[in-house]
């Protein structure tokens, strides 16, 4: 790949997509039934000649608008084709192939048309290209294919961003989820890619907190026409930043006017992703273990004047909760993202699964927020009244034996 191109990448990762389009669509066959079903972020970035002899690259996300003509349900000797149609002539498609155990997405082909002077201004060469990439991947039958973090496909001038796919062909009943690689990572000590580097100094930390406490935004992910995930919380981002020439402590409120919420839900993960103004971008990555769901994985993404950097602890084991029930914490909390990097959070209430009618269910509350002045007091009572008893007790056995003296 060419440095150039290699450079857009790198930024279009470290902006965390730099769009929050996310498409989602069905294919339905004569009888209205949905064959096939898909819904994900897809970020392009592509290289191409220009009149006067030069390079230049271009980086798009498919919309959340787009068109499935030319697909189909796939019939006996037919394999079933996605074909996802967006802009100025662009198109993206998958097609599937199948056995009695298993089902494969077999080649993904995203075409872009380089007449389309908005994207490929001064292109020189005209018309529709294709790039061509097979994956062949496995899935079992009556399984959803899910992948929530990055993959990414490279081909040559085109590299192709996903992530928070959901796929299902053939209009199976699944029942499981199928987890690409990318979403069950060997756990690993927090990390920072600073995409740019420099000679700098460190300064240190001021000894208190900024005073400003962050408003309270509410969020909602949606999957179809029903809500999924809810989410409220006050963001406060701590962070050693790069500022001419020196690493500085920085406070960062997440503004919930200019953030943008996008993710996705499915059987077994859920992911909330906010992006205030497209400079900083926070994911939540929420898993299951037994019966409870808790809060797995953070990565946040900071843009400045002197670089992109992305910081991110897989291995968090935090905002614990029964299955069927939401996550309340109104005092605030602590979360360790990295030595550079921590977020403070408040009036946390989060519920990523089983969301009904669009309403938390019944909250559990955290360990800070529960209050033990009541069994406190209750047993000081308790154990002031069994000494009370013993007194009691060792004053009339006394006194029996007293008694008992004096009437020999």
């Amino acid at each position: 790949m060419e440095r150039y191109l290699l450079c857009a990448v790198l930024c279009l990762l470290g902006l965390g997509f730099m769009r929050t389009e996310a498409f989602e669509v069905t294919v339905k066959d004569e009888s209205k039934t949905t064959c096939i079903y898909a819904s994900m972020q897809v970020n392009f970035a592509v290289q191409y000649d220009t009149n006067n002899g030069t390079k230049r690259n271009t980086t798009f996300a498919a919309p959340d608008n787009v068109t499935t003509d030319g697909s189909r349900c796939g019939s006996s000797g037919v394999d079933p084709l996605l074909v996802v149609n967006f802009g100025n002539n662009h198109s993206w498609s998958v097609n599937f192939t199948s056995d009695s155990t298993v089902y494969r997405i077999g080649v993904i082909v995203f075409t872009y048309n380089t007449n389309d002077s908005t994207l490929f201004p001064d292109a020189k060469e005209k018309g529709l290209l294709t790039a061509v990439k097979s994956i062949n991947d496995s899935i079992p039958m009556n399984t959803t294919y899910v992948c929530i973090h990055e993959e990414v496909l490279t081909t040559e001038n085109v590299v192709q961003v996903y992530r928070n796919v959901t796929l299902l062909p053939y209009g199976q009943d699944a029942k499981k989820e199928f987890h690409c690689s990318a979403d069950t990572p060997t756990p690993q000590p927090p990390t920072t890619h600073p995409v740019t580097t420099a000679n700098v100094t460190v300064s240190p930390a001021p000894t208190t907190k900024p005073v400003d406490k962050p408003s309270i935004g509410h969020y909602n992910i949606s999957r179809g026409n029903e809500t999924c995930l809810l989410a409220s919380m006050g963001l406060q981002l701590n962070a050693t930043l790069l500022i001419d020439g020196k690493r500085v402590w920085t406070p960062i409120n997440i503004n919930p006017n200019s953030t943008v919420s996008s993710g996705i839900c499915s059987n077994g993960s859920a992911l909330l992703r906010l992006s205030d103004s497209g400079a900083t971008v926070v994911e939540f990555y929420f898993s299951i273990k037994e019966k409870n769901f808790y809060l797995k994985e953070v990565n946040v993404t900071l843009t400045n004047g002197s670089g992109i950097s992305y910081i991110t602890n897989s291995n968090l084991s935090l905002w614990e909760a029964s299955m069927g029930y939401s996550y309340l914490c109104h005092k605030e909390q602590l979360i360790t993202v990295s030595e550079d990097l921590s977020i403070n959070t408040f009036d946390v209430r989060v519920q990523p699964f089983n969301v009904q009618n669009a309403t938390y269910a019944i909250a559990e509350d955290c360990f800070a927020d529960q209050n033990f002045t009541v069994p406190i007091v209750v047993g000081a009572a308790l154990g002031v009244l069994v000494v009370l008893v013993m007194v009691a007790y060792f004053i009339g056995r006394r006194n029996r034996r007293s008694a008992g003296y004096e009437h020999f």
